[in-house]
């Protein structure tokens, strides 16, 4: 039971890793985007500057003293809630990969105590039964089965900020991905619900 979990933490691991990586990557670039562009200040300037100097109607007197200001800085509604979308997603998949490490350190002190090789069979198995016990009592499994529902829930909100900032960037980008993100949603379904009409059905999702 405990080599299982860890295999199942291991197998975790690599995944959040890389995925953790990719979102991170992505929101790199668009958290740019929630702040104001130094560039688009400086070209607001050297726009006013260049009308002021390019106009011959314009005299000195005429130049307003109080010093032009940039409009106020307002992030697109897509940028917000694309980051919103991956930050969660990122903070998810990060939540994931430390419950795994917990997990690896609870199985490795699992072993520890029910396999000390000083004990003999018949406290071996009393040992065994308390952790079993206590491995009941508290939902330990429950733990264990929630972090790939977490996984999914985290791959659901990135497949939703990337789609929405695909569709509000290049649409015919979206249309090639909305396919594939749809045909996989499909698919997620359809192995969620097989098992309640077919019991025999090897697959299964959280």
């Amino acid at each position: 039971m405990a080599e299982r979990w860890q295999k199942d933490a291991d197998g975790i691991l690599i995944f959040t890793g890389l995925f953790s990586a990719a979102v991170a990557a992505l929101a790199a670039v668009t958290v740019m985007d929630l702040k104001p562009n130094s560039q688009d200040t400086s070209a607001f300037y050297l726009e006013n500057i260049y009308q002021l100097l390019a106009d011959p109607n314009i005299s000195r007197s005429s130049i307003p003293v109080t010093p032009l200001r940039p409009p106020p800085f307002s992030p697109p509604k897509y940028v917000i809630l694309v980051n919103s979308l991956w930050f969660l997603s990122l903070a998810i998949s990060l939540t994931c990969a430390m419950l795994a490490t917990l997990i690896h350190q609870w199985a490795r002190r699992y072993l520890r105590m029910t396999h000390r090789p000083r004990d003999n069979p018949h406290d071996a198995a009393r040992i065994r039964a308390f952790f079993a016990h206590g491995i009941d009592k508290f939902r330990f499994s429950w733990v264990v089965g929630a972090i790939p529902t977490l996984i999914h829930i985290s791959l659901f909100l990135f497949f939703a900020g990337l789609l929405i900032y695909l569709f509000n960037i290049n649409y015919t980008v979206f249309r090639a991905v909305v396919w594939l993100v749809a045909v996989t949603g499909a698919a997620y379904l359809l192995f969620t619900i097989m098992p309640v009409f077919w019991r025999d059905a090897p697959y299964y999702s959280p």
